[in-house]
């Protein structure tokens, strides 16, 4: 057995269960191949053992009450994956199907995601099994409060650094952050990012994700003669990410015809009108299935993995992990698409990319694709230890020139270990070589 699959095995029976942590190990571990053969000082020094094995795994109980009086209690996670590189640097998932697999799974990405952005972070992510829909502004803020109540110890501006995620936008962000500040009495504007622009928040860091998905899509399309103007896209979500990949791809010229949420999905023919979708997620908090009452041209289907039997030229997953399995991947494929940008976290299973990198189709991967947020957020950072703010222009036109960087980094990977145009093993391999150049400089820690 190869060095690469013994490692595989050896996470699997040591982390029983943990489907989706063992998925983002298997797709990255399998792209290293061509790595460890040309670095045999990697195998051993039990690089990839280590790189596999997080820091550090918190894991406690969230009591809170509810606005009946009633006590509830979730647990709460954050998983320090690796600091190899920089402080931890992750967000916060508040959804019921978090568990320790999946923020381990997320931790994984992340270090890899990070190293991507050439910017001085390491690889975290937590969150919580509670479920922010419809809770009251009180319930959540007590919910907030009674959570970093434990974090509080574990993070810092130089040590570890939250974020939002699903489930966490700026209102979350805000009863942490006021707690945390509570809790140390001190300001460190820096321990956490996605914060309001009155105390610390950067211009631009909402659209981050979004924009910086369309950003690398449209650099790989360049790269194979493609351009947005006059393409069809489908997008599944409608949260923070899909919002604004729908702006960006909007304003190349592409039609955007199809958005979902948890629910189901809309379609429309004649293109999504944003201006509502906004209006129904951001400010309502409202379904989706609501946009066919102010637009009756426009369909609602319930159930969400038919929204990838719509023909598109490109398909935008920024949803949540798995949304697109070997079934949905071969009517995406029947029906002519030519990329995939991956803006939520894993949403194709391994065996659909498998799949698309046989038929030719150009997949750009989470942890490169989605990487804007997180660079962002970085640059937040940044703006925090200087005291200073800067433009939304300044804020997007650096975003935009690191996802150029990101994407030309997984070309150039992928080309020098013989998979050119594979820019998902090329994502893998250049993430992975800045942080296992950084641990093999530090020791055996």
């Amino acid at each position: 057995m190869s060095y690469v699959l013994s490692v595989m095995d050896q996470v699997k029976k040591r982390n029983p269960g943990e489907i989706e942590f063992h998925q983002a190990i298997e797709e990255v571990l399998l792209s290293l191949e061509p790595v460890i053969q040309k670095h045999p000082e990697f195998a051993k020094a039990g690089l990839l053992e280590r790189f596999c094995e997080p820091d550090r795994t918190i894991m406690f109980r969230v009591s809170w009450v509810d606005d009946a009086g009633a006590v509830q209690v979730n647990r709460g996670f954050r998983v320090q994956f690796n600091s190899a590189i920089g402080p931890y640097k992750g967000g916060m998932r508040f959804h019921p199907s978090v568990y320790l697999g999946i923020v381990k799974f997320l931790g994984f990405e992340q270090t890899l995601k990070n190293s991507l952005t050439g910017l001085p972070i390491g690889g975290g992510k937590g969150g919580s099994d509670f479920d922010p829909k419809g809770k009251s502004d009180a319930e959540v803020m007590r919910f907030c409060q009674s959570l970093m109540s434990e974090l509080y110890r574990h993070i810092g501006q130089d040590l570890d650094v939250p974020a939002g995620d699903i489930g966490v936008g700026a209102r979350e962000i805000g009863y942490m952050f006021g707690q945390y500040k509570r809790l140390q009495n001190a300001y460190e504007a820096g321990v956490l990012t996605g914060k309001g622009l009155s105390y610390g928040g950067s211009l631009a860091r909402t659209e981050a994700t979004g924009f910086g998905l369309i950003y690398f899509v449209r650099e790989m399309l360049a790269a194979h003669g493609h351009n947005y103007e006059g393409k069809t896209v489908v997008i599944s979500g409608s949260g923070n990410v899909a919002i604004y990949a729908c702006q960006k791809a909007q304003s190349y010229g592409a039609k955007v015809v199809a958005m979902s949420d948890s629910n189901g999905y809309i379609y429309d023919k004649n293109g999504i009108n944003l201006y509502t979708v906004k209006r129904l997620k951001e400010v309502e908090r409202k379904r989706i299935s609501e946009y066919v009452k102010l637009h009756p041209e426009a369909e609602y289907h319930e159930g969400c993995s038919n929204i990838w039997s719509l023909k598109c030229d490109i398909a935008l997953p920024c949803a949540t992990q798995n949304d697109i399995d070997v079934p949905q991947a071969e009517m995406l494929i029947k029906n002519g698409v030519i990329a995939i940008g991956e803006g939520a976290n894993m949403p194709t299973t391994n065996d659909a990319i498998k799949l698309f990198l046989e038929k030719g189709v150009l997949v750009a991967p989470a942890k490169a694709a989605n990487a804007g947020g997180v660079a962002t957020s970085a640059l937040e950072m940044s703006q925090n230890s200087m005291r200073l703010s800067w433009s939304f222009e300044e804020v997007d036109r650096k975003l935009d020139g690191i996802m150029v960087n990101i994407f030309k980094a997984a070309q150039s990977a992928a080309k020098e270990y013989g998979a050119e145009g594979n820019y998902v093993d090329g994502a893998n391999i250049a993430g992975f070589l800045k942080v296992a150049n950084a641990m093999m400089a530090q020791g055996i820690v």
